[in-house]
């Protein structure tokens, strides 16, 4: 298995490893806290790299284009000088197996013998990697199965044993053909109960999810565990349902952030968009790292400077905020620091290119502020980049769905007729995809931004 960042999410906490249903009552305290620690890791940590093509690949829980996006625009604002691509190859009702991308006999999948089985399997698997995946000509393959596996059952030894040697075969394919390859674990089911460790659907995916490393440590592949730190977190909230979807499977944008929270941790992401420390006394810069900070002087009780930011804070979904107060998305993966040492107690206004963006403290800003959530004009830049990234997404799933994939009977067109608007059709999609990134490439360039920190008015 390929060594993972130290801070992966497995290794934070290994007391929830094991086959054996966690005692998670008697954990979570332990659990969580050993999910807030971690040293900061370098950019060579990252499991993503410049240069890379990446291609998710999974279910319907990667079809809805969310956890996909947020990792992805992590990746693009943290590192906005590396060339990235990344596409989407998420498809409802999948499982490790492609079921929906090769009609397989899944009653005779599960009962047969291992040599019959893996003839199955790869017949089915490879011809989804070659049609869905492998043109893409990907680096790295994010791959997310399991929720469909499992059959929504108590767990079936006869199922897991399909399981686990899909996800083998996928990882073999992918790395014959060039790719580094991350086996992610579901995440929980949240219906509404108390006990969601309890529910029978929850253990098997446990078991399933326990099963998937062992994978990765004979395929030469990563792995990152969604499945313990989403389900530690619905355990603290003292709420199954924090992930504000629509039903139990299917997570909105606050679950979906927790996922990418989970899933960008398990590949080392790093926490550092930036930092800076000054002595507010003496006008000076006492530190500086992911960024610079020109023509800083004082007076007044007030600092203005120039700073010029390596990258840009990474964007939050505004539908997902509820996530914030569940886990650290923000200590963990969206630290944009300020610190200013020796301002006299009291609250001060901060401005940023004449917009006020908090009042802060004297003692916040001497222990260090992140201003990730009050970045002004460098968050709004931030936000847009994740708009364009979300209009991207749904153009190459149009694209590749609706124009690439579709099959019209034969009564109803010429298929030569049909074959020429399908092309003509395709390549102004590939040049809408390619405008849109070339615009998020522009966007995700970071600027320099006036700061004035000022005693705040009385009363304010």
């Amino acid at each position: 298995m390929k060594t993972l960042p130290k801070n992966s999410v497995r290794k934070a906490h290994p007391t929830l490893a094991g086959t054996a249903i966690r005692a998670w009552s008697s954990l979570l305290c332990c659990a969580l806290g050993l999910l807030l620690g971690g040293a900061p890791l370098r950019a060579a940590d990252f499991f993503i790299h410049d240069g890379d093509r990446v291609v998710f690949l999974g279910d319907s829980i990667t079809e809805q284009r969310l956890y996909t996006t947020y990792i992805e625009a992590y990746a693009l604002s943290r590192h906005p000088s590396w060339k990235l691509t990344f596409r989407n190859a998420g498809w409802g009702g999948d499982t490790s197996w492609l079921r929906t991308r090769s009609e397989t006999n899944e009653g005779l999948l599960f009962a047969s013998d291992e040599a019959r089985q893996m003839e199955m399997i790869h017949r089915a698997v490879d011809f989804g990697l070659r049609r869905d995946v492998l043109p893409l000509n990907p680096t790295v393959v994010l791959v997310n199965f399991g929720m469909n596996d499992h059959y929504y059952q108590p767990f079936r030894p006869d199922i897991f044993r399909a399981y686990v040697r899909s996800e083998a075969e996928i990882a073999r394919i992918l790395e014959a053909n060039g790719a580094r390859v991350a086996l992610l674990t579901p995440q929980p089911i949240e219906d509404k109960r108390a006990d969601p460790d309890q529910d029978v659907r929850n253990q098997s995916l446990l078991r399933f999810s326990d099963g998937l490393r062992d994978v990765a440590a004979r395929a030469n592949a990563a792995f990152v565990d969604e499945f313990d730190p989403y389900m530690a977190a619905m355990l603290a909230s003292q709420s199954a349902t924090i992930g504000r979807g629509h039903d139990g499977v299917h997570p909105g944008p606050a679950g979906h952030t927790i996922m990418a929270w989970a899933i960008l941790k398990g590949l080392g992401a790093t926490p550092l968009v930036s930092s800076v420390t000054i002595d507010g006394q003496a006008a000076r810069v006492e530190s500086a790292q992911g960024c610079k900070v020109d023509g800083i002087h004082g007076g007044n009780g007030a600092l203005d400077f120039i700073r010029t930011d390596d990258a840009l804070p990474m964007p939050i979904d505004p539908k997902a905020d509820s996530a914030l107060g569940l886990v650290p998305v923000l200590n963990d993966l969206d630290v944009y620091e300020l610190k200013i040492t020796g301002l006299p107690a009291g609250e001060y206004t901060v401005k940023i290119d004449g917009e006020t963006v908090a009042t802060v403290k004297a003692a916040e800003l001497a222990e260090g502020w992140n201003l990730a959530r009050s970045a002004g004009p460098a968050a709004a830049q931030a936000q847009g980049l994740l708009d364009l990234v979300v209009r991207k997404n749904d153009t190459y799933y149009r694209r590749w769905r609706s124009v690439q994939l579709y099959s019209a009977p034969d009564w109803a067109v010429p298929a030569s007729e049909l074959e020429e608007r399908r092309q003509a059709e395709l390549k102004r999609l590939d040049k809408e995809i390619a405008d849109l990134e070339a615009s998020m490439d522009a966007a995700r360039q970071p600027k320099p931004h006036h700061f004035l920190i000022s005693p705040a008015p009385k009363g304010s």
